[in-house]
């Protein structure tokens, strides 16, 4: 099975980082390579340009493919969204320079617009009244407005420096873009396509958790469970694996404790161990988590 990714630029390592970080190391991912074997001898990456990775996937070159979504709409193929991989986040914008007439997408009703984009910009625009002219072009759209090619642009833009630098406001969104897993509709069902999608969707799930353990007195274990509800309620074990009740290291003495494990917002550990700590928790232990299967 083949897994289409991006052969270079800003996609390239964040694509080979996530695939490592799910388990399927990659060989050799060389920008230079056109394929690579994985760590799994049924899997192998094939690289290509993310223009053109919607077109392998279409075709069954690839069974799945990762690109940005802007690129699959453009394409314009009947493919399956699995994931949304979370990087590579941009927008495709509606633009014209700042000192112009067009204030708005009506204002391009007998205009010219440029872009690199043309079947995207064609469908925002049969969703309007207005009907201009498409010219597309393979560079240097900012440019085109300044010398008089085009009245606005459709673009990308992710935080709209380039566009304030060429002196360029934006109309309208068209498009909210930004890298994803994509499957041939034939191979949404097969075994290894839905194993691919596990792995990486379980790293996503892991981003920004972390996992808590800790030991508890018995008899502050209600108190600890309401300042952790945590993902289903935490885990709550014996501290010694076969005892009904035992003496954690942690618990004061005479008190019998208990394991608790819970996964957390990585966003709310500080506060939570603050809490967890005047609740009666004791040795409380935070780690990384790589995966996390849902």
């Amino acid at each position: 099975m083949r897994i289409a990714v991006p052969n270079k630029g800003r996609l390239h390592e964040p694509t080979l980082e996530l695939l490592e970080r799910a388990g399927l190391h990659v060989e050799d991912g060389s920008d230079r390579k056109l394929y690579a074997d994985t760590v799994d001898p049924d899997v192998q990456v094939l690289f290509a340009r993310a223009a053109d990775i919607p077109a392998y996937v279409a075709d069954g070159a690839a069974a799945v493919g990762v690109t940005g979504r802007d690129q699959v709409h453009e394409h314009g193929g009947d493919l399956t969204e699995l994931l949304d991989l979370g990087f590579g986040r941009c927008r495709l914008v509606l633009a014209a320079p700042e000192s112009g007439p067009v204030r708005e997408t009506a204002d391009l009703a007998d205009g010219t617009v440029a872009t690199e984009f043309p079947n995207v910009t064609r469908t925002f625009f049969a969703g309007t009244d207005v009907d201009p002219v498409i010219v597309e072009v393979s560079g240097a759209t900012e440019l085109t407005p300044h010398v008089d090619m085009a009245d606005a642009i459709v673009d990308i833009t992710s935080t709209g420096t380039t566009l304030r630098m060429n002196r360029l406001a934006i109309v309208n969104e068209v498009l909210e873009s930004s890298v994803r897993l994509y499957a041939h509709p034939d191979q949404v069902d097969d075994a290894k396509v839905q194993q691919i999608e596990t792995a990486l969707g379980s790293v996503l799930a892991a981003d920004g958790k972390r996992y808590l353990m800790m030991n508890v007195p018995t008899d502050r274990l209600g108190a600890v469970e309401e300042v952790i509800p945590g993902m289903g309620g935490p885990t709550v074990m014996d501290v010694n694996s076969g005892a009904s009740s035992t003496r954690g290291e942690g618990a004061d003495d005479g008190q019998d404790a208990v394991a608790v494990h819970v996964v957390v917002d990585e966003r709310e550990v500080f506060e939570t161990i603050t809490r967890l700590k005047q609740a009666g928790a004791r040795d409380v232990l935070v780690t990384e988590i790589e995966r996390l299967v849902e």
